[in-house]
């Protein structure tokens, strides 16, 4: 039952790819080396950031529709307003296909890596999927399985990272 109304969302490729957990320090490498003032990651090999086309590429969402938008919560409550954020958004299942989600998604990312690169902050407020899977597609030498182990690239490309199984050890 719960199927039908994803696919009637187009959503349901999105929930198939699940949480991919334990990898900390990957995160917390790359929270050092992003700066806030230019989105980007710093890297020994020049500049790098996630962009539209690849939260298109990972999760398969639209970025070319309707703007997702909502208040901005900049209090210490950020993480329980997320859950009610976009509420209103979801009330017509007919409509929330027409929005921009995977803008949302990367904004919400952006927003997450400026707050844990600040001195004080110890953790990130995010899932990291898209952070993960964008870091393993373009920088292949820290990927945790060969890609030649996975199955064939498909939209969204996070699913096929999301079931394998690690074979490296940080």
């Amino acid at each position: 039952m719960v199927e039908n109304y994803l696919r009637a969302t187009r959503f349901y490729h999105v929930s198939r790819i699940g949480v991919i957990r334990g990898f900390h320090p990957l995160s917390a490498a790359l929270v050092e080396r992003w700066r806030p003032e230019t989105h980007t990651f710093v890297l020994p090999v020049g500049e790098a950031t996630v962009t539209l086309e690849d939260v298109a590429h990972i999760f398969g969402l639209p970025i070319d529709r309707e703007p997702v938008s909502g208040w901005i919560d900049s209090s210490s409550d950020f993480l329980q307003s997320q859950s009610i954020k976009y509420l209103p958004l979801l009330r017509d299942f007919e409509q929330i296909h027409t929005y921009s989600w995977g803008s949302a998604c990367l904004a919400h990312l952006y927003r997450a890596l400026c707050r844990a690169s600040r001195y004080d902050t110890k953790e990130m407020d995010s899932s990291l999927n898209l952070l993960f899977v964008w870091a393993w597609e373009r920088m292949s030498c820290i990927a945790r399985v060969p890609r030649y182990t996975l199955p064939p690239t498909q939209i969204p490309v996070a699913i096929r990272w999301s079931h394998s199984k690690r074979t490296t050890v940080w």
